[in-house]
């Protein structure tokens, strides 16, 4: 009896290594074979995502080079107009920029579109104080010299820092 079961000891116990044996392999395979996909995948996420993204930067740095309120008021002013009729225009444009570009807030970093909306938020501010001494006799010449004058005693063009924290959010993403 004890030979018996010495002998179906000998036989089950290198049967259990083999198959222990087997199973980490197999494992093991299975792991790497899981691991090659996720790479594969990640690979064509961001064949399909990275341009999408870089024209979403793109698309944000073209909107704030728009509302740079330089640009913005030559682009916009008409002759004859009032001073708040441009400030209505100005900020009807800067709305309805923003607008437009929303969406690309998806594919941004938090703190990118964050910076995005408080330039905005800086430049309608500029905007609106720059208007507030002024009558509406005054004409649109008078509020963009006045937002002109605030925008060159400001310590920092308020688009700048945020044209630039975007660059380098780009560079990292390449």
């Amino acid at each position: 009896m004890e030979q018996v079961l010495l002998d179906i000891v000998k036989i089950i116990f290198p049967a259990g290594l083999v198959l222990y044996a087997m199973y980490l392999v197999v494992k093991s395979f299975l792991s790497k074979d899981f691991e090659k996909k996720l790479v594969d995948i990640k690979i064509k996420n961001n064949e399909v995502i990275l341009p999408v993204r870089l024209q979403a930067y793109e698309r944000i740095c073209l909107f704030l080079e728009r509302i740079t309120p330089h640009n913005l008021i030559v682009r916009v002013n008409e002759r004859g107009m009032s001073a708040p009729q441009l400030q209505q225009r100005l900020l009807a444009e800067i709305r309805e920029e923003f607008a437009h570009n929303m969406s690309q807030q998806v594919y941004m970093s938090d703190e990118s579109w964050l910076r995005v909306k408080q330039t905005m938020e800086e430049i309608t501010t500029l905007i609106n104080t720059s208007a507030q001494g002024l009558s509406p006799e005054h004409s649109s010449i008078d509020l963009a010299k006045v937002v002109f004058d605030r925008l060159m005693q400001l310590p920092n063009d308020p688009v700048q820092p945020t044209l630039t924290f975007i660059k380098n959010e780009i560079r990292q993403v390449m």
